[in-house]
C-alpha cells in the first residue's frame, strides 16, 4: 500500500468531546508503541507506515525518542497534521493518536 498525502481539501482532524478523549485514553492505555520514531527522525516511509497503523487500527501509540520535549512536540504535530490525526494524549516520549476510519471505524465512539 502506498502512502497518499491527506487531500488538501480535507486537513481538519477529528473534533473528539472530553468524554470521547477520556474514552480513548482509557483504550489507549494498554496499547504498545506500533511505531518508534528514533534518532533519524521523520521520514516518508514512517509517515506511511503511522499511515497504514491508523487506517488499520484508529488509536495508536507512538514513541518519540528524539531530542527534547520541544523537537518531540514539533514532531507529534506534524504527524498529526499530515495525517489528519486527532492528539488524544502525549506524557514524555509517548503519544496516542486518533484517526477515524470512514470505511470501516472500529472503535465505537458515543456522540454525547
Amino acid at each position: 500500500m502506498v502512502y497518499s498525502p491527506p487531500s488538501p481539501t480535507d486537513t481538519t482532524a477529528m473534533q473528539l468531546t472530553e468524554k470521547q478523549k477520556r474514552h480513548l485514553r482509557t483504550l489507549g492505555h494498554r496499547l504498545r508503541p506500533v511505531v518508534r520514531i528514533g534518532g533519524k527522525g521523520l521520514s516518508e516511509n514512517v509517515l506511511e507506515e503511522i499511515a497504514v497503523q491508523l487506517d488499520h487500527h484508529e488509536l495508536i501509540k507512538i514513541s518519540v525518542s528524539v531530542g527534547d520535549r520541544a523537537l518531540r512536540d514539533r514532531l507529534v504535530e506534524q504527524i498529526c497534521s499530515d495525517t489528519r490525526a486527532t492528539l488524544i494524549q502525549r506524557i514524555g516520549n509517548m503519544a496516542l493518536v486518533f484517526r477515524r476510519n470512514p470505511r470501516k471505524p472500529r472503535i465505537p465512539l458515543k456522540l454525547k
